[in-house]
């Protein structure tokens, strides 16, 4: 059973939604506030992004930050603007669950080995942005010129076991998921995967869930949540009849 997990995106302190890239709308201006309404609608983690910092290619919002991870008793998983060694330690010193890690894979490896053999692959995960086949960096402004398969190969040799992966074309836009792109990245990789993008109902879920054979098992889900696309409460009892833990899988 694939895990369900909410994204919140949160930039100039409030949380809105991107849409490749470009923020769309904002759906609410306490993020804080929000993570604990996730909590009730029984999410069982979050995904979040600190926009802002992907762009300053530092944290910036970290005091919003600090205080979801002391409003909630659910994993939090936080990306955007972690490009160093004391980005990473900083983030998982306020007790959160997962780091995810983009720009500096991509441009400082060492600084990224020195991460993954810090703190291990359960804590910190390598996001792959990918427009195209080709990797993004930099809060998706600048392209890396490499392929997504090529990335993941590279992470798997380095030690790293789950990757995040966005369609960035689809995110955002509730038009679905390329589930063959999705597959053949999990399949030829032997990673585990997190999809995130694209997904406008259950119809792409259930289509990312036969990809779950080859790692896929895990969705980060933004507008199709929000705009009430299916009942929240019903997926995730569906995960628990499944019983499928957040940390069933590295």
């Amino acid at each position: 059973m694939l895990l369900v997990i909410p994204a919140m995106e949160i930039r100039r302190g409030r949380c809105v939604q991107m849409v490749r890239g470009v923020e769309g709308f904002e759906y609410s201006d306490d993020p804080v506030e929000m993570a604990r309404l996730w909590r009730k609608e029984n999410a069982k983690s979050l995904h979040v992004t600190d926009v802002d910092g992907a762009l300053a290619g530092r944290l910036v919002n970290f005091d919003i930050i600090k205080r979801m991870a002391e409003a909630v008793d659910i994993p939090i998983e936080l990306g955007g603007g972690l490009r160093t060694f004391s980005d990473v330690e900083k983030a998982l010193d306020l007790g959160l669950y997962r780091t995810v890690i983009s720009t500096m894979f991509i441009e400082n490896p060492d600084e990224a080995k020195r991460v993954i053999d810090t703190f291990g692959p359960s804590k910190v995960v390598l996001g792959i942005d990918a427009m195209d086949g080709i990797v993004a960096t930099h809060g998706w402004a600048e392209s890396s010129g490499l392929t997504a398969i090529t990335v993941a190969l590279n992470a798997k040799s380095m030690g790293f076991k789950r990757i995040h992966y966005t369609d960035i074309r689809a995110d955002g836009t509730l038009r679905g998921v390329n589930v063959k792109v999705l597959g053949e990245l999990a399949e030829k990789s032997g990673l585990c995967v997190t999809s995130s993008g694209g997904i406008g109902g259950l119809e792409d879920l259930l289509k990312i869930q036969e990809l779950e054979q080859f790692g896929v098992d895990s969705v980060v889900i933004g507008r199709a949540l929000c705009q009430n696309k299916f009942s929240c409460q019903s997926i995730w009892r569906m995960a628990e009849a499944g019983e499928y833990p957040y940390t069933a899988k590295v």
